[in-house]
C-alpha cells in the first residue's frame, strides 16, 4: 500500500475516531488545516478508495494500521518523596484524588483507545500494585529491584524491548483530558505545555520538533510525562538506553534525557502541545491537599 502523508494521516485518524463522516469545516478545525487543504486531501483520499461519503473505508483503516499504538508502558517504580507522608504508605501512582487512583485515569484512557498490551514497571512497595489486577487483569508487571539506586533510566531499561509503537507514561499524572490518549500516531512525539518562561524541565523546539530537553527556558514547552515512540525509534531507544546507562554517571539520567538530550541527534521527535488543565503532575503534598481536602489531616500532617 502506498504510504500516507502526515496530513492524510490527520484526516483519516479524525474520521476513524469519529466512526462517521465529518464536514470538511470540522475536519479543518480539528486538524488545524485550511479548508482548501482539507478539500484537496479528502478528494485525493476518496480517489484512492480510503474515504467514501460515509467516512473512512476499510482500506482507509488498513492504511492507518501501521500507525496504531500497540502498547503502553508505565514507569512507576519510584518513591515519590515529595508526596510524603502519603507515599510512606502507598506508591504515588496509587494515590487517590477525589476517590480515583491517579494511575486509573491513565489506564482507563489507554483502554478506551483500544490499547490492551500494558506494562507497569514497579519497585517501591511493588506488591501494592497487585490491587490493580482486579480492575485491569491485562496488566503485565515488570520488576525493577534497583529502583532506589539510580534515576528512572533503569526502569525504562527493564522494558527496553517493548518500546516500539508504544506510549511511555509517568504513572503519577492526573489526567483530566482522556482524549489526549489516541489510538494512532504518525510519528514519535512528546506532550508539552507552552510556557513563555519556566524554571522546570522543558523542550526547546523548531518547526514543531524538539531540539533539546533542559531545565529552564524561554519560549518553550514544559515537559509532560506522556510520549509516543514509533517502531523505529522504539528500537533505537532500546539500544541507546543501554548505552547511556553503561556510561560513567549515565544512570543518573532520567530515561527521556537519552533521546531528548544525551543522544538527541539520533531522534526527530515532534512536540504535541496540550493545555495545562489537560494533565497535571502533583509535585507536593500541599498541591495534593489543595486538590483533595480529605488529605488535610493525613497522618497528622501539618
Amino acid at each position: 500500500m502506498t504510504p500516507i502523508s502526515k496530513k492524510e494521516f490527520q484526516i483519516l485518524a479524525l474520521l476513524a475516531e469519529a466512526k462517521t463522516s465529518l464536514p470538511q469545516r470540522q475536519l479543518a478545525a480539528k486538524g488545524g488545516l485550511s479548508l482548501g487543504t482539507v478539500n484537496k486531501l479528502v478528494r485525493g483520499l476518496a480517489e484512492r478508495g480510503l474515504l467514501s461519503e460515509l467516512g473512512i473505508t476499510s482500506a482507509g483503516l488498513a492504511a492507518l494500521e501501521p500507525y496504531r499504538v500497540r502498547r503502553a508502558v508505565f514507569i512507576a517504580a519510584g518513591f515519590g518523596s515529595r508526596l510524603a507522608p502519603v507515599t510512606l504508605d502507598i506508591p504515588k501512582p496509587l494515590i487517590s484524588v477525589n476517590g480515583k487512583r491517579l494511575i486509573d485515569g491513565l489506564l482507563d484512557a489507554v483502554l478506551a483507545a483500544g490499547i490492551k498490551e500494558i506494562y507497569i514497571v514497579r519497585g517501591y512497595k511493588a506488591e501494592a500494585f497487585d490491587a490493580l489486577l482486579e480492575k485491569y487483569p491485562m496488566i503485565r508487571f515488570v520488576e525493577n529491584p534497583a529502583y532506589g539506586e539510580a534515576n528512572n533510566i533503569l526502569s525504562a531499561l527493564c522494558v527496553k524491548d517493548v518500546l516500539s509503537n508504544a506510549y511511555i507514561f509517568d504513572a503519577d499524572l492526573l489526567l483530566r483530558n482522556p482524549a489526549l490518549i489516541a489510538p494512532y500516531h504518525y510519528e514519535s512525539n512528546f506532550l508539552g505545555v507552552y510556557a513563555e518562561r519556566t524554571d522546570d524541565w522543558c523542550f526547546t523546539t523548531r518547526g514543531g520538533y524538539i531540539l533539546e530537553e533542559r531545565r529552564g527556558g524561554l519560549d518553550c514547552y514544559q515537559v509532560i510525562g506522556i510520549s509516543y515512540w514509533s517502531e523505529e525509534d522504539g528500537r533505537k531507544l532500546a539500544g541507546d538506553l543501554a548505552k547511556v546507562a553503561a556510561m560513567p554517571g549515565g544512570r543518573e539520567n532520567y530515561w527521556e534525557q537519552v533521546p531528548m538530550a544525551v543522544l538527541k541527534e539520533n531522534y526527530h521527535v515532534a512536540i504535541r502541545p496540550c493545555r495545562a488543565e489537560d494533565v497535571q503532575e502533583i509535585d507536593t503534598f500541599s498541591e495534593l491537599k489543595a486538590l483533595d481536602p480529605s488529605y488535610e489531616n493525613y497522618g497528622g500532617a501539618p
